[in-house]
């Protein structure tokens, strides 16, 4: 043990006290009480002061994975963790995640992005009936290219009472998105603003989260009160409220993303955050929660550290058992490391150039979609792709026929937004999206379904954090995909960054503490 100066006094074992060797250090961090290292050993509970007791080198107060993150976060969604579940597009995000996450007291989000407005009601009546009582939320992604769905959207969420939404990929806010928070507003018996409908918004740049931080365009506030959504009393309530108590910042994560730095990202938004804060009530408070790259305790550990609200995981959560995905997927993903990840065209923003991060290993999509978007810039139409190129893409990428993925869009479109149609009759390059996003589309069905012939075509959205969870539970139960449950990990990483924190403090109070325990490996071996 490393020599430290000034011992903080003698320890008394009092009314609790336990005292054992070095080699249980791991277990009394875990314990959650209040630990002494001493010269002989260490020793948990117990208090200091006892004039000739062993001496005391450090001292660690009480840590347990109910005290991470912001407490008020706990208070006003009535979580027991500051922690939830990132919804993942296509129902992958599912309702069996998100009622397994409100049964272990934690937050999970559905995944509505590219599913129909029938099959999102059927997600919200069942959760809506099992999870009654407990904390849960469904996904609002904005959908520029197509602005009926988000309306849609937004509509069932009002229609069966969701009280809280994550909304997704936002620069601008949007009428859909305004409308929901401020429905129901309304006065308490204090005179205090109460919207009842809540919103975290997941976001990367400073310029956005002030548009979440900050209260509903006085514009779209006028429309709404136009069209009779609220009245005018409301819309000047509406002015006293933020868009968004909750900003969590999308680090390098799957899916869409930035690729930000947590590192920078957070404490620039954090930073936003205290300037905002001042123009609201106390009571009114505004946080910040970190989501992407962490799927380990140390990740887990180092965004509480930097002043993260609460915790936010996306990849990982397909890989478990609970997901919208595929046992395919699941054991693709458990194979993954860090760097195997690469960019790919994002299905709902094809034309705008924006790609998702995406699985690359046992796939081609990466190389795949890549093609189809380089088509599309060089082309104005389908009828002007090369012959050559065009054989290609239908023989290998499609496996079918242009015209007949036309005839296929044709029918999905009419049902879904005849608009679409009508653009694509007048501009030949959008039909030639239309086409290409049929691919893009189907890709992640295909995974989803675990469509085995159509392994090399799969769409998963993955990011680094995959990779080091791989790592992380190398040689535990949790290695195996079917022992991956949503709930057990997220409290193996709470309890692990718990660990890490505590060993943190220590090596600070200059004892030295192995490696393993900044990181240390899952225990509960994947137990519900």
């Amino acid at each position: 043990m490393a020599e430290v100066s000034n011992p903080l006094g003698g320890w008394s074992a009092a009314a609790d006290g336990q005292r054992a060797g070095m080699d249980t250090l791991e277990l009394a961090l875990r314990s959650g009480k209040p630990v002494f290292v001493l010269d002989d050993g260490i020793a948990t509970g117990g208090c200091a002061g006892a004039p000739d007791g062993p001496a005391i080198r450090a001292y660690l107060p009480p840590l347990t994975p109910q005290d991470l993150g912001d407490a008020s976060f706990r208070r006003e969604h009535g979580l027991d963790y500051n922690y939830y579940t990132g919804a993942m597009a296509n129902g992958i995000g599912s309702e069996d995640i998100v009622e397994s996450m409100a049964a272990a007291g934690m937050l999970g989000f559905f995944g509505a992005a590219g599913l129909s407005p029938a099959r999102i009601e059927a997600a919200l009546e069942r959760v809506t009936r099992n999870a009654a009582g407990r904390a849960y939320g469904f996904n609002l992604i904005n959908s520029p290219g197509d602005p009926v769905w988000q309306e849609a959207a937004a509509d069932l969420y009002l229609k069966h009472g969701v009280r809280l939404i994550e909304a997704s990929a936002y620069v601008a806010l949007s009428l859909p998105l305004v409308k929901y928070r401020v429905t129901g507003i309304h006065r308490d018996a204090d005179g205090r603003v109460v919207a009842p409908n809540r919103v975290i918004a997941k976001l990367s740049r400073v310029e956005v989260a002030e548009r979440f931080f900050s209260p509903p365009p006085d514009k779209m506030l006028a429309k709404l009160v136009e069209a009779g959504a609220i009245t005018a009393e409301q819309a000047a309530m509406a002015a006293e409220i933020p868009m968004a108590q909750d900003v969590t910042i999308e680090a390098d994560s799957g899916g869409h993303t930035d690729h930000r730095p947590a590192l920078t990202a957070l404490p620039s938004i954090l930073a936003l955050r205290d300037a905002m804060q001042a123009k609201y009530p106390e009571h009114i408070r505004l946080r910040v929660g970190l989501g992407g790259g962490i799927g380990t305790p140390a990740s887990a550990a180092a965004a509480f550290t930097l002043g993260a609200a609460y915790i936010v995981t996306g990849s990982i959560n397909q890989a478990c058992v609970e997901s919208g995905s595929s046992d395919l997927v699941r054991g693709m993903l458990a194979k993954a490391s860090q760097t195997d990840v690469g960019q790919a065209p994002a299905a709902d923003m094809f034309e705008m150039g924006v790609t998702v991060q995406v699985l690359s290993k046992g796939t081609r999509f990466v190389t795949r979609g890549a093609k189809l978007f380089q088509l599309y810039k060089a082309y104005d139409s389908i009828e002007a792709i090369p012959a050559a190129d065009r054989e290609k893409i239908e023989k290998e990428i499609f496996r079918t026929s242009l015209d007949t993925v036309w005839a296929d869009t044709q029918a999905f479109f009419t049902e879904r937004d005849p608009a679409q149609l009508e653009k694509a009759e007048k501009n030949a390059r959008h039909k030639m999206s239309l086409v290409f996003r049929w691919y893009l589309g189907q890709s992640s069905r295909w995974a989803n379904a675990g469509v085995e012939d159509r392994q090399e075509d799969f769409q998963i959205w993955c990011g680094p954090s995959m990779g080091a969870f791989n790592e992380w539970t190398s040689g535990t139960p949790l290695e195996a995909p079917e022992n991956r449950r949503v709930a057990a990990v997220a409290r193996e990483l709470l309890s692990g960054a718990c660990v890490a924190l505590r060993g943190a403090d220590l090596q600070r109070q200059g004892i030295a503490v192995p490696a393993s325990l900044l990181n240390p490996k899952p225990v509960a071996g994947g137990a519900a």
